[in-house]
């Protein structure tokens, strides 16, 4: 089962000269698959993200979530469709730095607001859990490493059980041991949870690994 389906997606920028950054790209990623996007920088692969995402709706062509056509959907419409299935993962974590991590985690869940309080910091500490953050959960998100930090932000996006995962970069400011961790987090909740995750990614070693691989180069799917 196709969980995302892009059908030639074409976009330009226009500051300060009309320029083509994707061209005419098509595929689909099925339910529980880690597909990784590589290229070089300028390549458009975090340009493509952001449209797969659905936060970048100037583009031509036509996508599919989970079934539904989101191409010319209303801005609200959209933000509860991110809200409800699709969570974000970055190369900065953006934790708000003085707030607990189990309040970090609880943020999203909060906003989209289909439970009680009680329920989301329930479903917040297991997903802490989850990513072995427990014994952290009431630390200053300020107070734990940048690997921690990563995974706080993992157990943030999967708040609200996401379809997909779209993640930018998300092990570009760890090393070796935390990617490797942040790698076998991701394997789990393809492989065992069912989610899928979409990442752009520079690690060739990360890449490799992954289920697919689709590589840009200036703006095409090659």
């Amino acid at each position: 089962m196709n969980i995302l389906e892009a059908q030639h997606i074409t976009k330009h920028f226009y500051d300060p000269v009309k320029f083509q950054v994707l061209q005419d790209i098509s595929f689909s990623v099925k339910k529980g698959q880690l597909l990784s996007m590589i290229g070089k920088s300028g390549s458009g692969k975090s340009t493509l993200l952001y449209v797969l995402s659905t936060m970048d709706t100037e583009y031509d062509g036509k996508l599919w979530i989970d079934g539904t056509l989101v191409t010319h959907k209303s801005n609200d419409e959209l933000a509860e469709l991110r809200n409800e299935k699709i969570g974000f993962v970055f190369q900065f974590h953006y934790l708000l730095q003085e707030f607990s991590c189990l309040k970090n985690v609880m943020i999203p869940a909060l906003k989209l607001g289909l439970l009680d309080e009680a329920t989301i910091e329930e479903k917040a500490i297991q997903k802490l859990d989850m990513l072995g953050l427990k014994d952290q959960a009431l630390k200053p998100a300020n107070k734990l490493s940048g690997g921690q930090q990563q995974r706080v932000a993992i157990a943030r996006a999967l708040i609200n059980d996401p379809h997909i995962i779209m993640c930018d970069e998300p092990t570009g400011n760890l090393d070796s041991k935390n990617t490797a961790v942040i790698f076998d987090i991701f394997r789990h909740l393809t492989r065992d949870l069912g989610h899928t995750i979409i990442t752009v990614t520079h690690d060739e070693e990360f890449a490799r690994n992954s289920d697919a691989i689709i590589e840009l180069i200036d703006g095409r799917l090659v």
